[in-house]
């Protein structure tokens, strides 16, 4: 029972939080005077003078994108260098080699596309100068880009017959400096205080000879929590003591994963001057949290029955679980990470039952709308809701609108990338994986088990999320490259129909609500969303799912 009080204290401070914190985004957003604009806007205008950047001048679509896309190249270029000239860099007091050019080019992929997919040991393949120059700067930089690209899309919702779109560079900029920058420093500094550890003294070797590796974690692990990045500083994430050491940190970093998302909903009610719009999204998205939460919770909660054979009075999952943190709590933290496009774990999903472990990968392949990343969540379930706008037209014979903008064949052709490209890419990934021998590699299990650690791999890099079935050896040159070229896809190709939806509403007029118009805060429209979402997810990996999860389900039980 204690379990389920504590997900209930962090649902009610998840959206109490998030009330505040999105009101203040929005103010940041709409270049209106707020709480750290005269302590920080020394640092934004800073940066613009020395970008050569115009903060009066706004962009088209078309600019807006290639801004997006040129900035996170040069992102790709710079991380890859490091990792290939590390061995020669300075802050390497363990002397980590260079990196190979396939796990360079994947990690870099994997950082410019916030999707954080680690297929190496942090602490023993990456120099201080590569996590923090490299991987610490795209940990903002990318989540920066999610939250830039939403905004455009609120413009273009509550636009009246616009060209432009906003400016990324100064959207950019603003998330950084007054959102994800002092907010992870506050953070930072509460870890430090709760025993996490930031130094930059080499690694220490005890007198058994084991070594333990140190490093400026506190302050990579914030703003990975936060931009819903998720990359650990060291190999097995937030359950290592140095990550995540007491109740409070795995508190506060779990509350961090799904709070600016939370928030950005608020956000968005603000920005288009209705709150209840904000509101009717941020229910959705808790109501299908809560739909996979708890049966996850239950799913570890009962465990294998087959314990009972072994005289054991509980049947409890405990495998793979901190006891210091218990079932429900790592469940909780399981649900949030795949929720988000975070990836961080407290916990090894591949030791949850085939049930439990189902969940967290198909809220993955829901497309990571549920709350998802910072900006590209909320981007991700307004185009869902555009396209529950769409449907309901179809059923009363209306022309469907979304806050007084008609959706027409351009806005749904959009809409309709954004929401099959991530399966597209899951589903051809995992079959190419399959048909390869390089690419059944990794594969360490047989079977239904084995099929489920490369659906989930795949699942992740393809809705940029990050975690994995740890049993999974993915650091090979086939999955490195392809799931490289798969991040970008997911991340990159949904960006563009996103903006191209934004800078199309943007030049539409705001038609007057009349007697037909379908009201998009109600709790039926909610309903309608969290059917939409559940409909396109569940049915396209239904088969998928059978041939995994489901599989190893029936044998557990069959197994007795």
């Amino acid at each position: 029972m204690s379990g389920w009080i504590q997900i209930a204290v962090y649902l009610a401070v998840l959206i109490g939080v998030s009330v505040p914190l999105g009101r203040y985004m929005a103010k940041v957003f709409n270049g209106e005077k707020h709480l750290l604009s005269g302590s920080l806007g020394w640092l934004e205008r800073f940066a613009l003078r020395v970008g050569g950047v115009d903060a009066t001048q706004e962009q088209d679509w078309k600019r807006y994108a290639w801004s997006v896309i040129a900035f996170n190249l040069l992102g790709v270029v710079v991380v890859f260098a490091l990792q290939r000239f590390q061995g020669m860099l300075l802050a390497n007091p363990d002397a980590m080699k260079s990196v190979s050019a396939d796990s360079a080019f994947n990690t870099a992929m994997s950082f410019a596309t916030n999707t954080n997919w680690q297929g190496y040991g942090g602490e023993s393949t990456m120099s201080y100068l590569t996590q923090m120059v490299g991987l610490g700067v795209q940990n903002f930089l990318s989540a920066a880009t999610g939250m830039a690209v939403l905004v455009s899309l609120i413009r273009g919702l509550r636009a009246k017959e616009a060209s432009t779109i906003g400016n990324f560079w100064v959207d950019m900029t603003r998330a950084t400096v007054y959102v994800l920058l002092p907010f992870s420093v506050v953070l930072a500094v509460v870890l430090v205080g709760q025993g996490v550890v930031q130094t930059f003294d080499s690694a220490v070797k005890t007198v058994s000879g084991q070594t333990i590796a140190l490093g400026p974690a506190a302050s990579q692990i914030a703003i990975k929590q936060l931009g819903t990045n998720g990359g650990g500083f060291f190999n097995v994430n937030s359950a290592h003591p140095f990550e995540n050491p007491t109740g409070l940190s795995n508190f506060l970093e779990c509350l961090a994963i799904l709070l600016i998302p939370a928030a950005l909903c608020l956000t968005f009610g603000e920005m288009v001057k209705d709150r209840r719009q904000g509101w009717a999204v941020l229910a959705a998205m808790t109501a299908l949290l809560l739909m996979f939460l708890v049966p996850t919770v239950l799913a570890e909660q009962h465990g294998n029955p087959a314990f009972k054979d072994l005289g054991l009075e509980s049947t409890a999952n405990w495998e793979g679980k901190e006891a210091r943190f218990g079932i429900e709590n790592s469940a909780l933290w399981a649900v949030a990470t795949t929720a988000a496009s975070n990836g961080s774990v407290n916990s090894m999903h591949d030791s949850y039952t085939p049930v439990g472990g189902m969940f967290p990968m198909l809220l993955m392949q829901l497309g990571e709308v549920v709350f998802g990343g910072v900006g590209s969540g909320l981007y991700g379930m307004l185009v869902f809701a555009i396209i529950a706008v769409f449907i309901a037209g179809l059923m009363v014979g209306r022309t469907p609108e979304y806050l007084g903008k008609k959706i027409s064949p351009y806005e749904m052709k959009m809409a309709s990338l954004v929401i099959l490209i991530p399966c597209a890419v899951v589903l051809i990934g995992t079959a190419a994986a399959l048909m390869n021998g390089a690419g059944k590699e990794g594969m360490a299990n047989p079977g239904a088990h084995g099929f489920s650690e490369l659906l989930y791999a795949y699942s992740s890099m393809g809705n940029n999320n990050g975690s994995a079935f740890a049993g999974f050896g993915a650091n090979v040159p086939f999955h490195n490259f392809l799931g490289g070229v798969i991040m970008w896809i997911s991340r990159f190709w949904l960006i563009v129909p996103v903006l191209a939806l934004a800078g199309s509403l943007a030049k539409k007029r705001v038609a007057p609500a009349g007697s037909g118009t379908l009201p998009t805060h109600t709790p039926l429209f909610v309903c309608l969303l969290c059917g939409t979402v559940l409909i396109v997810g569940v049915l396209t990996f239904i088969p998928v799912l059978a041939l995994g999860p489901v599989v190893e389900q029936i044998q557990m039980h069959g197994a007795r």
